[in-house]
């Protein structure tokens, strides 16, 4: 399995739009009134979180804003960006992927392994691009370090049987954070996914919200592997109002509901006991 942790050379990207109503929940389907899709429940864009320098380039040579060069994951802490108030989780599976070039362009996406993720974000009316919000430095977002294995990504694989759970324990005290949500439910998810993010990663253009990924990838220097979190759930109605604050604990779970019924997995949560190698977990304490 790979260390994401030691390596650090994976760049990481998100998927805006991939779970119906997110968006609107979040405040930021504005962002993305002039964002054209080919069907109405499609994702809007791919954006990016982390990319590592392949080559010391100077800030007029380089495509890639600096911010986006600094490793932002933690698994186990959230730091508060200064000067912002309205911070959210966004429970997320995230998958790590082999990624194959024929010259520069980016023509296959394997799977490796997915663990639970954390694209954790600031609310910022004004923002123009998405991955403003998403990368403050370091412990802005999350990864847990139980990723499992992945051997292929399509109907029947071993993400059909899994769920994204998300909690908030605050003064001892467990809420849901966002909805119980089955992976299988997503907009866009095995072929259907994969056709649309290399159909982005080679062609998404600098317009909106959006950003030339493409541009970025060949300056990290066509990387062997690329992580992606591929969209957050609804909020529960508590999640959509309420913000993170110092001493919070965020928890994004990812869990087989053939082994684990929602109540049994909000038990866990509850005794943070995430022991079972079958279940991704990613616990990060607040600190402001």
């Amino acid at each position: 399995m790979i260390d994401f942790y030691t390596r650090n050379d994976i760049p990481c990207f998100g998927v805006a739009g991939n779970f119906t109503g997110h968006l609107e929940q979040a405040g930021e389907a504005i962002d993305f009134a002039n964002v054209k899709t080919k069907e109405v429940n499609a994702p809007k864009a791919i954006f990016p979180t982390y990319i590592p320098s392949k080559n010391e380039l100077s800030s007029e040579q380089s495509q890639t804003p600096a911010f986006l060069k600094k490793f932002p994951f933690s698994f186990n802490e959230i730091i508060f960006p200064a000067g912002e108030e309205k911070l959210q989780i966004e429970p997320e599976c995230a998958i790590i992927f082999n990624a194959k070039y024929e010259d520069d362009k980016l023509v296959e996406l394997s799977p490796l392994s997915f663990g639970a993720s954390n694209d954790c974000s600031i609310r910022k009316p004004g923002a123009k691009k998405i991955s403003e919000k998403k990368n403050w430095g370091a412990c802005s977002k999350g990864f847990s370090q139980n990723q499992i294995k992945l051997d292929y990504f399509e109907k029947g694989c071993l993400l059909d049987n899994y769920r994204i759970a998300s909690f908030l324990i605050r003064n001892e005290k467990l809420y849901d954070y966002g909805e119980n949500s089955a992976v299988r439910d997503y907009s866009y998810i095995y072929t259907k996914l994969i056709d649309w993010m290399l159909e982005k990663f080679n062609g998404q253009k600098n317009e909106g919200p959006a950003e030339d990924i493409h541009s970025y990838l060949i300056e990290a220097g066509c990387p062997s592997q690329i992580m992606v979190s591929i969209g957050a759930t609804r909020y529960s109605s508590w999640g959509e109002s309420n913000f993170l604050q110092n001493g919070d604990k965020a928890l994004v779970l990812l869990y087989p509901e053939s082994k684990y019924s929602p109540e049994e997995i909000k038990e866990l949560a509850a005794k943070e006991d995430f022991s079972d190698p079958e279940i991704s977990a990613l616990i990060q304490s607040v600190i402001l």
